[in-house]
């Protein structure tokens, strides 16, 4: 990103899966546990419960090659049962040979004892790691590329998250309105959020940006369908690839929770907003121009102390 934000105003300024989305974020980065489970269970038609054991043995990468279907089970929350017909419905005999193939493809070292650290400690512990994650997943940048395409071009571009993810919506939009002409927050649900999707198709919006956290309520599942019956390409920031928004996104980009503490913590998805951020500035040709007038204008206001 060439656009210099250096001056007051900047400072703080970036299947289930569809079309290719996970090969395009796994591409580049065939080393990784995590990306080599994700990849294991493509072109699978997995339920609501089977996504949640994939999407915690994603999280928890290194160590899946060593647990038991039991000790999987209480990962997920699940029962064990339910851990052998995910193992079946992914083409193995049962859970031991899922296991097996896991120790073959996925060869990693189980993950370091928690040892001292306190709650609050392995709570930062787990967030690292997610961070790490998405590291490895943005060594392939061309789908965070393709998605600041996709939102740059749209004119207005309607941004949303409900409940958990409506501050992440709201911190993209903020910084989002410093560079786009047009950006729409919908952060609120109830029965407008539709006549507000509208509004933006007739206004000529083309995409819409999407922060999906959990628990994922069921109005934004509800939103992103009507969005894209009304002809909106969805570009997703969700949890995990197998979210349940994921059937309704055109691009989605995973960005685990942490949930080590009585409520999530949502470092990944924040920072891969912005990172989204530097792709749309990199696609806004006159982002740099937009910035040094809201300087000139924060400073004529003397909006900032600093």
């Amino acid at each position: 990103m060439s656009v210099d934000r250096s001056t007051a105003g900047a400072s703080g300024t970036a299947s289930g899966m569809t079309s290719g989305m996970t090969s395009g974020m796994t591409s580049g980065v065939a080393d990784s546990p995590a990306t080599r489970l994700q990849a294991l269970f493509e072109g699978h038609r997995l339920t609501p419960t089977q996504r949640r054991i994939a999407h915690s043995m994603v999280r928890r990468a290194a160590d899946v090659p060593f647990l038991s279907s039991v000790e999987l089970a209480e990962l997920a929350g699940v029962s064990q049962p339910s851990v052998t017909r995910f193992a079946v419905a992914l083409g193995f005999d049962g859970y031991p040979a899922l296991r097996k193939h896991l120790r073959e493809v996925v060869p990693a070292e189980p993950a370091a004892e928690a040892g001292t650290y306190n709650e609050y400690q392995q709570a930062v512990e787990a967030e690292i790691e997610n961070l790490r994650h998405l590291a490895e997943l943005l060594a392939d940048p061309r789908p965070v590329q393709k998605a600041g395409r996709i939102l740059a071009a749209s004119r207005p571009l309607p941004v949303l998250g409900l409940r958990a993810a409506a501050s992440q919506a709201y911190g993209f939009a903020y910084f989002a309105a410093k560079v786009h002409p047009d950006v729409r927050l919908l952060n609120e649900g109830g029965t407008m959020i539709h006549d507000r999707i509208d509004a933006a198709v007739r206004a000529g919006a083309s995409a819409l940006l999407c922060f999906a956290l959990p628990r994922h309520p069921r109005e934004v599942v509800d939103t992103l369908a009507y969005a894209k019956d009304a002809g909106l390409s969805v570009v997703t920031v969700a949890d995990s690839a197998f979210a349940p928004v994921a059937r309704f996104s055109d691009l989605l980009l995973p960005a685990a929770v942490g949930t080590g503490l009585a409520f999530d913590t949502a470092c990944a998805p924040m920072l891969l907003g912005r990172v989204l951020l530097e792709a749309l500035c990199d696609d806004l040709p006159d982002a740099q121009a937009r910035l040094e007038e809201f300087d000139a204008n924060a400073a004529a206001r003397g909006l900032f102390v600093e």
